[in-house]
């Protein structure tokens, strides 16, 4: 199989550089700086155990690649680029046939919408539950931190099950130095992910949360969130589970000339994207709080934050969390 990773940013770089550092068939899709490093310089793969250069095809979009029967796709954009991708991607050729009519594609996103975007325009969709640290350091060059795995990618058909096609992804991203466990209910994995990811909007806008102080805006976050899925009936993975499935698994070590940064959407802010995975993370909260009867004003308030900093290119972790508590408070 080749897999083609559509955004080889911070997680789609340290997939597609682990596969290919596995032997495995790799093509890149980046834009901008990002791919203009890439073409001239390879995918430099930092992690614990040393630096490596991937010299890998680059494309920028389908038009520059003929696709293949046995190519898998790997949908590594945030959320909110999702439906440029896929649209682009569906139609293209594949034989007689097109992507998204033969082709499995996965979901190696936050939140849950990115699976029902896809499954309009494909007929194969797999949802992968993300666990995997890492940062886009500049462009060309990512780092993945974590050891002895460098990530942990549940697996599952979309919305449930699992077959043939998974299980081979699942066995090469395994030779890769990526634990890949196929579940038959990868949703209920990747709504508990939601559930953690609540607390990037409040790195995103006030920075690391460290302090006390910090805990007490995610917990509230997640509190909330949690009341939502129970009131939809919506079953996500508990803490024992997720747990049990990282231990010792994905530690984080530093690495030379490469300093952590934050999550997903505090690069978002960090880059200046304009862009922020907001309203598919606190956004889902709110749309199902809406939908189930259920108030969320911390997500609310939230959302619309970390969507402000991001139109406004505001700096990541320039609010104190003084202020956004006085906001968080204010919302009720």
């Amino acid at each position: 199989m080749r897999y083609i990773v559509i955004g080889a940013g911070a997680v789609g770089g340290s997939i597609g550089g682990r596969l290919a550092q596995a032997g495995h068939d790799v093509v890149l899709v980046a834009r901008g700086a990002h791919r203009d490093a890439l073409r001239e310089h390879g995918l430099r793969l930092v992690t614990p155990d040393g630096t490596r250069t991937h010299a890998l095809p680059v494309v920028g979009g389908p038009d520059e690649i003929e696709l293949r029967p046995d190519d898998v796709l790997l949908l590594a954009v945030k959320t909110q680029d999702s439906v440029a991708a896929l649209d682009a991607w569906s139609l293209r050729a594949v034989g007689d046939s097109t992507a998204g009519e033969s082709l499995p594609l996965i979901c190696a996103q936050n939140g849950v919408e990115g699976e029902r975007l896809a499954l309009r325009r494909f007929r194969r969709v797999y949802g992968m539950c993300v666990w995997l640290p890492s940062s886009l350091v500049e462009p060309g060059v990512v780092a993945a931190p974590c050891t002895p795995y460098t990530g942990i990618l549940n697996l599952g058909r979309y919305p449930a099950g699992a077959d043939d096609t998974l299980r081979r992804i699942a066995a090469d991203l395994e030779k890769s130095t990526l634990l890949a466990p196929v579940v038959p209910d990868v949703m209920r994995w990747k709504y508990a992910k939601l559930l953690a990811n609540l607390a990037n909007a409040v790195e995103a806008v006030a920075g690391p949360l460290v302090s006390p102080e910090a805990r007490v805006l995610v917990d509230r976050a997640r509190a909330e969130g949690t009341a939502v899925l129970d009131a939809a009936g919506i079953a996500y993975a508990d803490e024992a589970e997720q747990e049990e499935l990282r231990a010792d698994r994905v530690d984080v070590v530093p690495l030379p000339g490469a300093p952590r940064g934050g999550g997903s959407s505090w690069q978002s802010l960090s880059r200046g994207t304009g862009s922020i995975e907001s309203d598919y993370l606190n956004g889902e909260i709110v749309l199902l709080g809406r939908l189930h009867g259920v108030p969320t004003p911390v997500n609310e308030t939230l959302q619309r934050l970390a969507d402000s900093f991001a139109d406004g290119h505001r700096p990541a972790g320039s609010m104190t969390l003084a202020e956004v508590a006085a906001l968080l408070d204010a919302a009720g």
